[in-house]
């Protein structure tokens, strides 16, 4: 298939993701980057473009302008897909004004900051006909995807009980007040939304459990809220977790945990079994049963689910990780557009109802930790 021609919007100089989605869409030939609209700041945005090779004419100052100058241009040159990599709060209007326009999109995580936007992008969506992707790009890893086949598949028997955390450091001191450029918008619920540690990492915990398992919360109770003085948004929090059929779960996002880097695990155990994943050991899936022995899966074996085997690249031995990951996300999102239908199924790409669910999700776990605690005198007994 031909590489699908698209348009950034944010990434531009001094973004981290930005670069990151830039290489995995190139990765496989999935897309081609021939515009953008790479900052809120007209002047950094066009130098931005310039800086990765665009010509100056497809170096929009803002996304409107880009979405607009864009469909102006023949079909067989303009953008066939929009991708958005800005804060938060930049996601709703450019990828709604991108629908109507008539492009697909492909958008970060989390989707918006509100319920309302994220219910009005999934309509917006399904109207459109468009193709619409939502990069929680840890589904990518080939690992998980054969975990997901196994517990699919009845080999842990039914689901008990479900571990989750993504634990990080980085926001341990007041890094936000130094002015470093992540810090600043991820502890900014204007641009953030009302989840801190919950909306940026959390909302991946959440939606690896979902992939995997397949399982739905029916219930949670949760405790939100910030280390660090002066914090306005939460940098760590705790959900307990109760899902539809009877399976129980626990879900921790942190990001105040020194000495962790990028450190989200999962582990779900059956009534037969149990699987254990971790994202920094990401070519190793653990596999313990009642009748033994314990095995470790690795990517690319022999005999791994064929989900598993489509989204590996190398031989076996040979490391692939985060970039590859993202790529698989934007492979199966181009096959879609290639073949005119928004079907994450098929595909293999979170969708946006997946990206609605995981806003539904941070909203509510948010508001659910103002219920309060129980209070306990331990000293009664001493």
């Amino acid at each position: 298939m031909r590489p699908i021609r698209y348009g950034m919007i944010g990434g531009g100089r001094d973004a981290f993701i930005g670069a990151v989605h830039r290489i995995a869409a190139r990765l496989d030939d999935s897309m081609t980057l021939v515009a953008g609209a790479f900052s809120s700041s007209p002047e950094k945005a066009i130098a931005s473009g310039l800086d990765l090779g665009l010509p100056e004419h497809r170096c929009w100052p803002t996304w409107e302008a880009m979405l607009e100058g864009e469909a102006a241009l023949p079909e067989d040159e303009r953008v066939e897909c929009v991708v958005i990599v800005t804060p938060n709060h930049v996601h709703h209007a450019p990828a709604k004004a991108a629908l109507e326009a008539g492009f697909h999109v492909v958008c970060d995580k989390p989707l918006t900051c509100t319920d309302e936007q994220a219910a009005d992008l999934v309509d917006t969506a399904r109207q459109s006909g468009k193709v619409f992707a939502v990069t929680y790009n840890y589904t990518g890893y080939p690992m998980v995807r054969q975990a997901r086949e196994m517990v699919r598949s009845g080999a842990i028997g039914p689901v008990r009980k479900v571990l989750v955390e993504y634990l990080q450091g980085w926001l341990a001191t007041s890094l936000e007040e130094t002015g470093q450029k992540q810090a600043s918008w991820r502890t900014d619920p204007s641009r953030a939304g009302a989840g801190g540690a919950m909306g940026d990492i959390g909302s991946h915990a959440a939606n690896i459990v979902s992939f995997v398992t397949g399982l739905r919360v029916s219930s949670f109770c949760s405790d939100v809220g910030a280390f660090v003085e002066g914090r306005e948004i939460d940098d760590d929090t705790a959900v307990l977790l109760r899902f539809e059929g009877g399976a129980k779960g626990v879900l921790l996002a942190s990001q105040v945990c020194v000495g962790h880097r990028n450190g989200l695990r999962l582990r779900v155990y059956g009534e037969h079994g149990s699987l254990r994943w971790a994202q920094e050991h990401p070519n190793q899936l653990h596999v313990c049963t009642l009748d033994g022995p314990d095995t470790t899966l690795h990517t690319a074996d022999e005999g791994l689910s064929d989900a598993a085997a489509a989204a590996a690249r190398l031989p076996g031995g040979h490391p692939e990780a985060f970039i590859e990951a993202f790529a698989n996300i934007y492979r199966g999102a181009a096959a879609a557009m290639h073949a005119g239908r928004d079907d994450p199924d098929a595909f293999a790409y979170p969708g946006v109802v997946d990206g609605a669910e995981g806003v539904r999700f941070i909203n509510a776990v948010v508001a659910n930790s103002a219920a309060g605690w129980t209070e306990f005198d331990s000293s009664a007994q001493r």
